[in-house]
């Protein structure tokens, strides 16, 4: 699996809405936050490794009633630091 984050902008006064039905209807979804600044959501997503980023942006979040704009970002690596 790889993780791609995908910024999501909505129409004025749906996040919370958006937000909702991706977490509800999106298997991929891992994460969602709500954000400031230019976009209102992050969602972190797993994708197989096969599965066509571009694809599953414009087929699967774009196509969520009330998602505006998206601005995606592909991951390579994880790091985080040592537990005890």
């Amino acid at each position: 699996m790889r993780a791609i984050f995908v910024m999501i902008k909505c129409e004025m006064g749906q996040a919370y809405r958006v937000a909702r039905e991706m977490a509800d209807g999106i298997p991929e979804l891992s994460e969602m936050h709500s954000t400031s600044g230019q976009y209102d959501l992050l969602g972190k997503f797993y994708l197989e490794p096969d599965q066509d980023i571009g694809l599953f942006v414009v087929e699967t979040v774009q196509s969520v009633p009330g998602v505006k704009d998206t601005y995606t970002l592909q991951t390579f690596n994880a790091f985080s630091g040592q537990r005890a």
